[in-house]
């Protein structure tokens, strides 16, 4: 049964669900390139395409259905068609999903922004996304990739633009040549790493911060500690349910991904209680500046 999630209200007023789904990253692993009808899920886990496309097709469907209609997604994920076939699937009208696609790496730097998102769209069977972001701050072609996605901005090809891994600085360059402030910027943020200061930053500028790698991928630095099994048993929730709650109260919508069914509930049943303030500060202090995926100032975008 479909559920209306809360909103938070973009800098132009457009309105995004507080949680997301990101189905991950599909690819051809680099063994099989001769013979492409195996995929990598994202688990890491080399299948089938006849196997894995349906169950992926029908998870994504069932997550929309209960309420996760905001869907994270990009073009360098691979098959993008299959995200048209599940918002089809799924039953749940277009104009209550919020749809985001992002611009690869690799698209940036040929500087075919327009002709990519045209090609998101076809495979969408949609003429609009609600959200569109570039997939990193990639060196001397950023800027110039966020000046091509206002002009997009203003033809109606998508009703918001964003970023996605940029620290303060990338901000402020992006801000130096535009007058459109960024209506997302999606970065790693959970409890081990929680980017206080660029969260803070972005809120001043009004910037909304979205969360990958939301719990950390279950470290056991985090899901080991007793306060979090504490607070879970007081609230009747398990130790995702708590984190997840945290981000929301913190104002960062949390983008998790899970391909089972039960997750997909038990991630989306976080409205029925309310972490207190000294909770809330507790699990801010788990914080140890532990980053588990890349940082934008030191790795290698050719690879992203």
């Amino acid at each position: 049964m479909y559920n209306i999630t809360p909103k938070i209200i973009l800098n132009n007023n457009v309105e995004i669900p507080c949680i997301g789904n990101g189905p991950g990253i599909m690819k051809v692993p680099s063994l099989w390139k001769a013979n492409n009808n195996f995929v990598m899920d994202f688990m890491g886990k080399v299948v089938r395409k006849t196997y894995y496309l349906p169950r992926f097709t029908k998870s994504i469907s069932h997550a929309m259905s209960i309420g996760f209609t905001l869907l994270d997604y990009s073009t360098s994920y691979g098959y993008e068609k299959y995200i048209g076939k599940a918002i089809k699937k799924s039953g749940v009208g277009r104009h209550n999903i919020f749809l985001t696609s992002r611009v690869s790496n690799s698209q940036q730097i040929k500087g075919n922004i327009k002709e990519q998102l045209l090609n998101t769209l076809k495979y969408y069977n949609t003429d609009y996304v609600d959200l569109y972001m570039f997939h990193w701050p990639v060196s001397e072609v950023y800027l110039d990739t966020w000046q091509q996605m206002i002009e997009l901005y203003k033809q109606g090809y998508c009703r918001s633009i964003g970023v996605a891994n940029c620290h303060q600085h990338h901000l402020e360059e992006i801000l130096k040549i535009s007058d459109v402030v960024p209506a997302v910027n999606q970065v790693e943020v959970h409890p081990l790493f929680t980017q206080k200061p660029l969260v803070e930053y972005c809120k001043s500028k009004n910037i909304v911060v979205e969360a990958y790698t939301p719990v950390s991928r279950f470290d056991d630095r985090l899901v080991r500690l007793p306060l979090l099994k504490n607070i879970a048993e007081k609230y009747n929730k398990n130790i995702v349910q708590i984190i997840l709650r945290w981000h929301i109260q913190n104002g960062v919508i949390p983008v998790v991904r899970s391909m089972n069914k039960k997750h997909q509930c038990e991630n989306i049943s976080i409205f029925d209680f309310e972490l207190t303030s000294e909770e809330m500060k507790a699990i801010d202090r788990i914080n140890i500046n532990s980053r588990l995926r890349y940082d934008p100032d030191n790795c290698d975008f050719s690879i992203l």
